[in-house]
């Protein structure tokens, strides 16, 4: 018989990896020996995140009935770090440095080279 705790515990990383993003933990329960997770996120690149996590604990995922959907009212907070620009943010995010502006538009930056460590971003869904 499966345990709900047992499950959950297995998949920790999977639901610090959805808070991580922005995303939002809809519900989880047991289905029959299945842990189900329902979850938003706020973009695709997210999304694709929550994916690697879930294969980094178990590659089956035989245990696991997931439905992650895309929720684009969502924002996502980042943090800047050192050696970070907006193009590396942009390209950790939605897998395209080029929508770097998308960033700077969310956030009031009138120079998108002016960030500063420390400073927290708004990032909207692309």
């Amino acid at each position: 018989m499966a345990d709900l705790n047992q499950l959950t515990q297995k998949y920790q990383p999977v639901l610090t990896a959805i808070e991580n993003v922005g995303g939002r933990l809809d519900g989880i329960d047991l289905q029959g020996e299945q842990l189900h997770l329902k979850a938003a996120v706020p973009s695709e690149a997210s999304k694709n995140r929550i994916w690697d996590a879930i294969k980094a604990v178990d590659a089956t995922f035989a245990d696991l009935k997931h439905e992650i959907s895309v929720d684009s009212t969502l924002t996502q907070l980042y943090i800047v770090q050192a050696g970070d620009n907006l193009s590396k943010i942009s390209k950790h995010f939605y897998g395209d440095a080029n929508k770097y502006m998308t960033i700077a538009k969310a956030n009031g930056l009138d120079d998108p080279d002016k960030i500063k460590v420390g400073q927290e971003l708004k990032i909207p869904a692309a």
